[in-house]
């Protein structure tokens, strides 16, 4: 291998061990829209088997140590199942990760929770949240991810200003029951299921209940949760200089929240954002951000979609650290617009397969994870076990 080839195989070698994404629970198991449900014979319906899927992906792509929690979903007696999942836990060495609680089912919440007008609807919510603070105590986890669902229908039907005061302090509350090492992500999404008005719609907004909050709250993006056309690397960018970005839920998407796999409508999208991570690395600044994947497959087989999701955002995180961003600076500077297009662009269109396949073979995974899901039956074997029936995993070209 020539000095070059080495050094930049080295360089491939350093962003790839660096990069870990986890995985959700919810991503395994079988789910729907609004209009129905497609059920899959291998999809998990238990904890034990979104372990047992968590561990699989792992052993696939060696990027994936920690498996999302969704609280009433995998820990339906709270605290009660902490020592559940810590079985689990040693059993398939997968760690849990993130712990989402679920502000957004009990029917107290058809008119919001922590930004509902009824305080004692509000004090449910919060009860819930202390509780999934405590779950992520017991089992080490360090973030909180926090999504609601809260806002309004209808001009005039809610008090758009009360709410946000009522927000304001419920997550101050929640932030004072934080463990030092403990951490709080505010999810934002412009609509969905309010139509009207959403009551933490944008990253401005969110930003300002993670400064309000108190300094162990930060911004959590969903590339999935924005206007079409916005540009979530102007986002991130100012989230990275403000130093507020937590995290990230990566999915795809072609209309709004659509749930699709990484990469799958726009992967130079994600390029573009993981740039814009390398950069401000590079300049030194203090990082701390949670690569997390928030995707529901219908169609899709649940391992098959997640392998293949990891495996595109190693090869875009691998692009994106490559990028010549020396050069890049000086022609930036310089103004010279085509040929700073051209140094960015190529590194998008570079075919990184090979450094990533030569990384795989470095650390004893298989070179291409997608095939070796296919050759070891699992997904077969786990319809059978699971189904009753044999599910479908299509071929690789």
């Amino acid at each position: 291998m020539a000095q070059s080839d080495s050094a930049v195989f080295d360089q491939a070698v350093k962003a790839l061990n660096n990069f870990q994404i986890e995985v959700p629970s919810w991503g395994f198991a079988n789910t729907g829209t609004r209009f129905g449900k497609y059920t899959q014979a291998a999809a998990a319906s238990t904890l034990e088997e979104k372990f047992s899927d968590a561990a699989e992906v792992m052993r696939l792509t060696g990027a994936t140590p920690t498996l999302a929690l969704h609280v009433l979903w995998d820990l339906p007696n709270g605290v009660r199942d902490v020592s559940a999942v810590q079985a689990l836990e040693a059993r398939f060495g997968i760690q849990a990760g993130s712990i989402n609680p679920n502000l957004f089912e009990d029917q107290e919440y058809k008119f919001g929770s922590l930004c509902n007008p009824s305080s004692e609807v509000r004090a449910h919510a919060m009860a819930h949240m202390l509780e999934s603070i405590e779950i992520g105590k017991r089992l080490g986890s360090r973030d909180l991810s926090v999504w609601l669902p809260d806002g309004s229908n209808y001009p005039g039907t809610q008090s758009i200003r009360k709410r946000i005061g009522w927000l304001e302090e419920e997550l101050r509350t929640a932030h004072a029951h934080l463990a030092p090492d403990q951490r709080m992500l505010i999810e934002y999404k412009p609509f969905e299921p309010a139509f009207y008005h959403t009551d933490i719609a944008d990253w401005g907004m969110s930003s300002h209940l993670a400064r309000t909050a108190g300094p162990q709250a930060r911004v959590l993006v969903d590339t999935g949760h924005h206007y079409s056309s916005q540009n979530i690397e102007q986002i991130v960018a100012w989230l990275l200089h403000t130093g507020l970005l937590g995290g990230f839920h990566f999915n795809d998407r072609r209309y709004a929240d659509d749930d699709l796999t990484l990469g799958s409508i726009d992967p130079y999208q994600i390029f573009r954002i993981f740039h814009e991570i390398h950069a401000a690395a590079e300049d030194g600044l203090p990082l701390d951000i949670a690569f997390m994947i928030d995707q529901s497959h219908n169609l899709k087989g649940k391992v098959e979609a997640t392998v293949q999701t990891i495996v595109t955002a190693q090869e875009l995180w691998l692009k994106a650290a490559l990028v010549d961003r020396a050069e890049l600076a000086r022609l930036q500077h310089a103004c010279d617009l085509v040929a700073a297009e051209e140094l960015f662009r190529g590194a998008f269109w570079r075919d990184v397969r090979p450094l990533t396949q030569a990384w795989r073979a470095s650390n004893s995974l298989p070179e291409d994870p997608l095939k070796a899901l296919r050759d070891s039956g699992y997904v077969e074997r786990m319809g059978r076990e699971r189904g009753g029936r044999q599910a479908h995993v299509s071929s690789y070209a």
